[in-house]
Parts: C-alpha cells; sequence; structure tokens
C-alpha cells in the first residue's frame, strides 16, 4: 500500500493510492490516521490533480551517519563500531517539489539520497527481532548537507538541521522488505549516487532498537538510514531526485535563499 498526504481544494488530508502508472488515484481517507483507524471517505482524485506533501509529519527525524562503506571511506574515515546518530528537527521537512533553499552560510552543500522508516506504534527500550513490527513503512528522504559547516563545527547543526534539508516521499510504502533495495540520486539527469540497502553496515532492525533505546520513537517518526557513495554539490537552479526501488521518486528543485 501506498499512503499519501496530500492537498486538494484547500484541504490536506490522507489517503491511498491506487492505480497503473499514469493512471493513478487517491483514495481519500478519515478517521484518525495516526491511530490506524481510516475509513475511505468516497472521494477520488487523480494523482495529477492533487499536491503530495511529505507523507510524515514526525516529531523528529533520527539520522544515521556512515552507514554505507563507501560513503564513509568517500569521506576519509570507516564506519562506526556502533551507529552514530544525529538529529534534524521537523522544520527540515519539505514534500516533493518543494524547493531545497540552499543557506547563505555556506557554499557547499551535498545531496544524500536515504532509505527513510516510518515508525507506525510508540516504542522504547525494544529488541531487535522485534523492530519491524513497530514501522508502518518506508519512504524516500535526502538529508541535505551544508558539508563546509558541518565538517568545520563539532555539532552539526548548521550542517544538517536548517530549513528544507530533509525532503520527504513521495509516499510511505508499506509491506516492503528494506533489504536490497536500489537506491539512486540524479541531479539535472546526471546519476550521482547509485548503491543498494543490502550494503548497509547497520542493518533497519538495528537502527530502529538502538534508536529506540536512546529515545522513545512516537508514531510518525522518521529514521534516515545513511547514504550510499556519490554525494556531490547541489547549486542554485539545480533538480535533485532521489529514486529507491519498489517506492518510487522523490524531486526538488534547489534554489539560493
Amino acid at each position: 500500500m501506498r499512503i499519501a498526504r496530500f492537498r486538494v481544494d484547500g484541504i490536506t488530508a490522507y489517503g491511498e493510492v491506487d492505480g497503473p502508472v499514469g493512471q493513478e488515484e487517491v483514495i481519500e481517507w478519515g478517521g484518525d490516521v495516526a491511530a490506524g483507524r481510516v475509513d475511505p471517505t468516497g472521494r477520488r482524485f487523480p494523482l495529477s490533480e492533487v499536491v503530495l506533501l511529505s507523507p510524515v509529519t514526525p516529531s523528529k527525524i533520527v539520522a544515521v551517519a556512515k552507514n554505507y562503506v563507501a560513503h564513509a571511506r568517500e569521506f576519509g574515515s570507516e564506519p562506526p563500531a556502533t551507529p552514530q546518530l544525529f538529529l534534524k528537527p521537523s522544520t527540515a521537512v519539505i514534500g516533493p517539489g518543494q524547493a531545497i533553499e540552499l543557506p547563505a552560510y555556506d557554499d557547499h552543500v551535498d545531496h544524500e539520497a536515504e532509505l527513510a522508516v516510518v515508525i507506525g506504534r510508540t516504542c522504547r527500550q525494544i529488541d531487535v527481532d522485534e523492530a519491524l513490527s513497530y514501522v508502518i513503512g518506508y519512504t524516500i528522504a535526502n538529508d541535505v548537507s551544508a558539508r563546509t559547516v558541518q565538517r568545520s563545527e563539532p555539532q552539526w547543526v548548521r550542517g544538517k538541521a536548517f530549513d528544507t534539508s530533509c525532503p520527504i516521499g513521495p509516499w510511505v510504502v508499506t509491506g516492503l522488505d528494506p533489504v536490497g533495495l536500489a537506491v539512486r540520486c540524479w541531479v539535472d539527469g546526471e546519476l550521482r549516487q547509485d548503491g543498494n540497502t543490502r550494503d548497509l553496515v547497520h542493518p533497519v532492525p538495528e537502527l530502529v532498537a538502538f534508536a529506540a533505546s536512546v529515545m522513545t520513537l512516537l508514531p510518525g517518526d522518521v529514521i534516515l538510514t545513511g547514504t550510499p557513495a556519490g554525494v556531490g554539490p547541489l547549486s542554485d537552479g539545480n533538480n535533485v531526485t532521489c529514486a529507491i526501488e519498489g517506492i518510487g521518486e522523490l524531486s526538488n528543485p534547489v534554489v539560493r535563499r
């Protein structure tokens, strides 16, 4: 199932995306989606006639650094023995088609295509073997990073937490096996990243359990699993597309503030 959050006729709603490519429709839901109680309203919209928003509104984004060997080595290091976590705020989130605004304080800003894990139930202090039962599904994220300040400051707040630094979308896919998914990124049609989630140093169940050992994860929270090698700079006027097998594509224009 593909769960979307969208806007149509001035109303923001959730729904299921259904139908073959090029003929998709969004089936609007009522009820309390956050609590897992949904009921189709009977309204259907062509996907082309709605505005897709970020499919989740997380209280926090828990991101994982250096979780692919090749990416860690392109920055001159090795993956850490335990997951290295950092946070991105909810204000960093934008949806498909919204502009990534390059911060004025850095002239080197990179794309980072990532598989994003969406939490479906509150969890804290859980075992690895039960971790996936707390996951509702998966989506695509771009961990946009202001690289100069990230490298020059011990804390990554300015490098990772600025507004628009976390595009997420286009929808959440349920029932997906997170192992063996191709992760790619193009900038203006040029392939920059071409990796696979089979190469995650710390796999999804371990990441969920590890994050939940540190903090309570709430429904809608997002875990970014790390990016494969090939990250590169973004410039004013670019269009960046991140794609993950089994999910789809997330595209955003790039502008200078």
